[in-house]
């Protein structure tokens, strides 16, 4: 619940910015006469639709499991940062196609935009980047990538008003052809955002193991439970933000099987105590006497 409430404050704050933003830049942008400025405002309005998604996402990630959804619905959450990647990516290249398309029109497109666009490139900068860090902070915190996504969101449109900062002055200082270069620059940065928001959604969706040193210190744990002779085997799988874990561990073969299960008990609360962002820990009991035939490595991933 903590998770869906910061969740929800961040996109509100997001949606007031982005709205406020876009007004602003619409309307300096044809008083000004900048082509580049109205398309940093349609780029703004699009974040607002990217929060909506961040904002449905999260709040169906955090339901609980039910019937039809035993293991929970994390990986919502994924599939609103592929549709923000999605539309991110589709942002990027809108930007980038206006300013080839630009170049190509010759001198009889370029225009040179007034001192108000300057402005409100300038505003609109100052204004993105801070949000990029807000939402970039929450997102860590809650360790949600819908919210990271949507902070390169923010940094994208940052970017953006950069390059339409760029265009804008070269354009007033007599080099009109800047305005479209910026904006085939701003496109690869902004391309490059969607690729890797997309990889780390994917990876998520499809069982990627944790981290090696995360891996590491789940064995380190386990090994310092009481009756744990050894551990076999950890293995495991992102789902969503969260982590499943699977646990092979090995105690006395001549203990009661009521004393066995206890320590398993015992890691299995240890590791979800102890690594907040595992969801559940299975253990398994091997007896210690037998060695395992399948080659496996203590602490193997």
């Amino acid at each position: 619940m903590k998770k869906i409430n910061l969740a929800m404050k961040v996109s509100a704050v997001s949606i007031a910015c982005n709205l406020g933003l876009s007004v602003f830049k619409l309307a300096a942008g044809l008083i000004a006469h900048s082509d580049a400025m109205v398309s940093d405002a349609v780029h703004s309005a699009s974040d607002v639709l990217s929060t909506f998604a961040v904002m449905i996402g999260v709040s169906i990630s955090e339901r609980k499991a039910d019937a039809e959804h035993p293991y929970g619905h994390e990986r919502m959450e994924c599939v609103a940062s592929i549709v923000l990647a999605v539309m991110l990516a589709a942002t990027g290249l809108g930007i980038g196609y206006a300013g080839v398309k630009k170049i190509m029109g010759g001198a009889d497109t370029l225009t040179v935009p007034g001192g108000l666009a300057l402005a409100a490139a300038v505003i609109s900068i100052v204004v993105k980047e801070a949000m990029y860090w807000y939402t970039r902070s929450a997102a860590k915190k809650l360790n949600s990538g819908a919210l990271m996504a949507d902070a390169w969101h923010h940094r994208s449109d940052a970017l953006s008003s950069v390059g339409s900062f760029i265009g804008i002055l070269g354009a007033r200082l007599g080099f009109p052809v800047l305005d479209p270069a910026a904006g085939i620059v701003i496109c690869v940065f902004i391309e490059k955002a969607a690729i890797d928001i997309f990889k780390d959604a994917c990876d998520k969706m499809v069982d990627k193991s944790a981290p090696e040193d995360l891996t590491h210190d789940i064995n380190r744990v386990i090994c310092e439970q009481e009756g744990v002779v050894r551990v076999d085997d950890v293995k495991t799988r992102m789902f969503g933000a969260k982590l499943y874990a699977d646990v092979e561990i090995a105690v006395d073969g001549h203990m009661m099987l009521e004393d066995a299960h206890a320590i398993a008990e015992n890691v299995h609360h240890a590791v979800e105590q102890n690594f907040p962002d595992v969801k559940h820990c299975m253990v398994h009991v091997n007896p210690a006497e037998e060695e395992s035939g399948n080659g496996r490595e203590e602490g193997k991933n």
